[in-house]
């Protein structure tokens, strides 16, 4: 039976010169979601129990453990104490040993467990010029994605990750409890429907680390927009791998921090 990505809490409301109010609060669900790769464990992911399958095949991508079109199928078993979901590969798909971990990955982190530096901050492939886009889509998806994050209108308490086309129509959205999560998932709901990650820009409504950067790369992703501020670094993986980088996006306008050619102004497009 698949679980609900949230459920109801009763709580005590407190507000200044009010009495306390009973209230009830859907809040998200976060379980244990083991991961294995033929049948061997590899991590242990908290996240939101919904779109499982897009989350194990966005997370064999976006860390380059194989290829999208190396996966041939997946599992998703439910446990009395989580769920394990086990990816089937093709016989000598692996190009590269997968980042060892030894601790389970929090919804919060996209690195726990992780046992190397080099391991942690890894070189990136170079984009390619995929999309243009013009400024103004770029509120407009902020808008169009607000009224489809159904989970964080209920709970006020996940993050989204989504995906527009280089006219800013919504093509897919996730959410998860974790930022990381939330964007493996529209990466792997990307592959499973053999979407060109190239032909748009990704939204993610939270702060931008270089794990996101890294994630919205190994996509094919050539514009990411991030809701928050991005850090240093992200930025220099964002100039390192030609990605365009856009945060602090409100509806009144945003800050590029990176390959600001793949924008353009509405009035300087060719007829």
């Amino acid at each position: 039976m698949a679980r609900s990505p949230s459920t109801p809490y009763p709580a005590v409301q407190w507000r200044a010169g009010r009495s306390l109010e009973d209230l009830a609060r859907d809040l998200p669900r976060e379980i244990a979601v083991g991961l294995s790769l033929g049948g061997r464990p590899h991590t242990v992911l908290m996240a939101t129990p919904q779109d499982l399958e897009d989350l194990a095949r966005g997370f064999v991508v976006t860390e380059a453990i194989a290829r999208a079109g190396d996966i041939l199928g997946v599992t998703v078993t439910e446990e009395e104490r989580g769920v394990l979901v086990d990816v089937r590969l093709a016989p000598g798909a692996v190009a590269r040993k997968a980042r060892p971990r030894n601790l389970e990955g929090r919804s919060s982190c996209g690195l726990c467990g992780v046992q190397r530096l080099a391991d942690a901050v890894r070189p990136l492939p170079v984009l390619g010029a995929g999309a243009r886009i013009r400024h103004e889509a770029i509120p407009s998806a902020l808008a169009a994605l607000e009224d489809r994050q159904a989970l964080g209108r209920l709970t006020r308490a996940t993050h989204a990750a989504a995906f527009f086309d280089s006219d800013g129509a919504l093509v897919l959205v996730r959410e998860d409890v974790g930022r990381h999560n939330a964007l493996d998932k529209l990466a792997g709901a990307m592959a499973r429907e053999g979407r060109d990650a190239g032909s748009g820009f990704v939204v993610v409504t939270s702060r931008c680390s270089f794990e996101m950067v890294e994630k919205a790369v190994r996509m094919g992703c050539p514009i990411l927009v991030a809701v928050s501020a991005p850090t240093e670094l992200a930025i220099a993986k964002a100039q390192e791998a030609n990605l365009t980088l856009v945060a602090l996006a409100r509806a009144d306008g945003h800050a590029v921090f990176a390959g600001g050619e793949r924008l353009v102004e509405a009035a300087l497009e060719p007829a």
